[in-house]
């Protein structure tokens, strides 16, 4: 059976669940991507988020890792996925101005944020690349859960 898959770029702030075999496509530096896999349901999402935390002042946007995770896991739940069988691969993070300041070092923090949701949902993670100095361009087949990665030839490109 020949498989025509639909692309979709992601970018900033945006979720996506590939009900349909999809070729999701996101480039990232600093900011982070969590891939989730539902083996059983053969169904991926993505999100793509810039900052770890929602400050509380603006109004809450999946552009917040702790408000971009949550609902990626809500709308893989939404489509008939349970959590159980839920796996992750994290990319991104990358330190681009090569701070070695912790409050300048967003990449790393979007890195701790997804650690510490996905444990709390008690969602593996089978795979990642992150942190470092280069950004990257991801590719996930939404209905196998494969992960293509190309590093981006600087560290601003994957801006």
């Amino acid at each position: 059976m020949d498989t025509t898959y639909q692309k979709r770029y992601i970018k900033v702030g945006e979720i996506f669940v590939g009900v349909r075999p999809t070729e999701i496509v996101t480039v990232l530096g600093s900011c982070v991507a969590v891939c989730l896999y539902d083996p059983v349901e053969r169904v991926s999402a993505l999100n793509h988020y810039l900052m770890p935390l929602w400050n509380g002042s603006e109004l809450q946007s999946p552009k917040y890792g702790d408000i971009s995770i949550p609902r990626l896991i809500e709308s893989m739940e939404n489509v008939g996925c349970h959590v159980r069988n839920i796996q992750a691969k994290l990319f991104g993070g990358a330190n681009l101005n090569i701070s070695t300041n912790e409050q300048m070092m967003i990449g790393k923090r979007n890195v701790v944020i997804a650690k510490e949701i996905l444990q709390e949902y008690r969602i593996p993670i089978v795979a990642q690349d992150v942190e470092g100095s280069r950004g990257r361009r991801i590719m996930v087949i939404s209905d196998t859960g494969k992960v293509k990665l190309k590093y981006t030839r600087n560290a601003t490109e994957g801006v």
